[in-house]
C-alpha cells in the first residue's frame, strides 16, 4: 500500500512537474498536413519543450482562436503563406486582437505569400514584397542552387547582435530561400532579426530588372521581428524554407570561396527564436520594491526635502520554469514629479537586488520612484512607486542661519544704539545759567 501510494506521489510530482514546465497550447496553422511532415524536426523541438501542439489547416472552417473573451491557445504558429483568407472566425482582426491580448505568432511566408499574412504583416509593421518574387544574391548563393541564385547563404554575422534572441552567432551559415521584407526604420519596435548582404534585393527570379526592386541590399530582412508596447512578441519570416527539415540538414557551401559546411545553422537560430518568441528566454520581471528614510527600515507616511533616501528593487529573470536573480550594470532609477529630478545607475548589491541612495530635491511635491528598463530582447520593465515629499516644518529649521548673521548683527547693533541713546537722552541735562536782575 505504501509503495502504491509512492507511485502515486512519483506520478503525481512528476505531472506538476511537467504542467510547470509545459510551454502552453499553441495552434499551428498550414498550408497542408505535409508541412507537418517536411517541418517535423521543428515541430518535434517544440514539442519536446512542452508545447501543446494542434495542427489545422488554415482555412478550416471551425477555426476558433477565442471563445467567450478568453484566448483559447497561448502562442500561434501560421505556416500557410499562400493563404488568402483564415476559416471559421479567424481573421487578421482576431489574430490583431489575439497579440493585443499578449499572445505570441510566428509566421513563416514564401515567395507566394497571400493576403492574409500581407495584411497580418501591414498591422505588426512590416511590408512583403509582391507575390512572386524572391530575394536574389548574385554573390552568396548555395551550390545547390538551380541557377536562380534564390537559395542564398547568409552568415552568422548578419544576425542582430542579441544572443537572447538568436542564440550564439558562432555557427555555420543559414540557407534562405523566401521573399523579401521591409520595416519602417523609424519604428522603435520592430527589430531586424536577419538581414540580408549588401548584393542581395528582391525581385522576380525569371523577369528582367527593368523598375527598382522593392528591397535592396541591407534593406532587405529576411526576418524580423516586433515586440509590442505589451510585451507580445510576432516574428516574421519571408522563408518557409528556414524552418524545414531539409534546411536544417542540409550541408553549406557558398559558391564565391566559401568553405563547405557539413550543416547548416538553421536549426540552432530557429530553435532561439522559436524560444525567444515564445517568451521562454529574455522574460524579465519586478519581484519586490522598497523604499526608506536613511537609518530606518519601513517607508514613512511622507518624505520630506533634503531627506537621504534608500531604494532598492529585486528583478527576476525566466529561465526554463523557474525565475533567477538577473543581473546588469545599467538599470537606472530616475525621481520623477513632471521631469526627472534624480537620474541614477542602481548598484547591483546581491542576488538580483538593486540599490540606489541619494538626497531628495529641496522642492516639494508628489513624485515617484520610477524604474523603466528597456533592452533589445528582453521585455519592458515598469515600475512606479508614488511617494509625497513636503516641506519644512517650522521646528525643523535651522535655529540660526549663517547667512543671516549680517541681518542678526545689524539688528543687535540698532537695538543696542537706542538704548544707548535712551539713556543719554533721559539722564543727560545740560546746565542751566540764573537770570539775574
Amino acid at each position: 500500500m505504501k509503495s502504491a501510494k509512492g507511485v502515486f506521489g512519483c506520478l503525481l510530482v512528476g505531472l506538476l512537474v511537467a504542467m510547470t514546465q509545459a510551454g502552453g497550447p499553441t495552434l499551428v496553422l498550414l498550408d497542408n498536413l505535409a508541412i507537418k511532415e517536411t517541418h517535423s524536426i521543428f515541430f518535434k523541438m517544440l514539442q519536446g519543450s512542452g508545447y501543446t501542439l494542434t495542427f489545422k489547416l488554415a482555412d478550416d472552417a471551425n477555426l476558433v482562436l477565442s471563445k467567450y473573451g478568453e484566448h483559447l491557445y497561448d502562442h500561434l504558429i501560421i505556416f500557410a503563406p499562400t493563404v488568402e483568407e483564415f476559416g471559421g472566425s479567424m481573421s487578421v482582426e482576431t489574430i490583431t486582437d489575439f497579440i493585443d491580448g499578449g499572445g505570441n505568432v510566428l509566421v513563416a511566408g514564401s515567395s507566394q505569400t497571400g493576403d492574409a499574412l500581407r495584411d497580418l504583416a501591414s498591422e505588426s509593421g512590416f511590408e512583403i514584397d509582391e507575390v512572386g518574387t524572391s530575394v536574389i544574391d548574385h554573390m552568396n548563393y548555395d551550390v545547390s542552387d538551380y541557377g536562380r541564385h534564390t537559395k542564398i547563404v547568409a552568415e552568422p554575422s548578419q544576425l542582430i547582435d542579441a544572443p537572447v534572441i538568436v542564440g550564439d552567432r558562432k555557427v555555420s551559415p543559414l540557407l534562405y530561400q523566401g521573399t523579401g521584407l521591409i520595416a519602417d526604420p523609424d519604428n522603435p519596435l520592430v527589430l531586424k532579426l536577419l538581414t540580408a548582404s549588401s548584393s542581395a534585393y528582391s525581385y522576380h527570379p525569371d523577369k528582367p530588372v527593368k523598375d527598382y526592386p522593392h528591397a535592396v541590399g541591407k534593406n532587405t530582412l529576411l526576418i524580423a521581428a516586433l515586440q509590442a508596447r505589451n510585451n507580445a512578441r510576432v516574428v516574421f519570416s519571408g522563408s518557409l524554407y528556414f524552418f524545414s527539415d531539409e534546411a536544417f540538414t542540409s550541408p553549406v557551401h557558398k559558391v564565391q570561396g566559401g568553405n563547405k559546411h557539413e550543416v547548416s545553422g538553421n536549426q540552432a537560430v530557429a530553435e532561439a527564436i522559436a524560444r525567444w518568441v515564445f517568451k521562454e528566454n529574455g522574460v524579465i520581471r519586478v519581484s519586490f520594491v522598497h523604499h526608506h528614510k536613511k537609518g530606518e527600515a519601513e517607508p514613512p507616511v511622507a518624505y520630506t526635502i533634503m531627506d537621504d533616501v534608500v531604494y532598492s528593487i529585486n528583478v527576476e529573470q525566466l529561465s526554463g520554469d523557474k525565475w533567477v536573480p538577473f543581473v546588469a550594470e545599467d538599470l537606472q532609477l530616475e525621481f520623477v514629479r513632471i521631469d526627472p529630478f534624480v537620474r541614477q545607475t542602481m548598484k547591483h548589491v546581491a542576488n538580483g537586488r538593486y540599490e540606489a541612495r541619494f538626497k531628495i530635491p529641496d522642492v516639494y511635491g508628489v513624485y515617484q520612484f520610477k524604474v523603466d528598463y528597456t533592452r533589445i530582447g528582453l521585455t519592458h520593465l515598469y515600475s512606479t512607486t508614488q511617494v509625497s515629499v513636503r516641506p519644512l516644518q517650522h521646528t525643523q529649521y535651522e535655529r540660526f542661519i549663517p547667512s543671516a548673521y549680517p541681518y542678526y548683527i545689524s539688528a543687535f547693533s540698532m537695538m543696542f544704539g537706542v538704548f544707548l541713546f535712551s539713556i543719554v537722552f533721559l539722564h543727560f541735562k545740560d546746565d542751566t545759567k540764573s537770570k539775574v536782575e
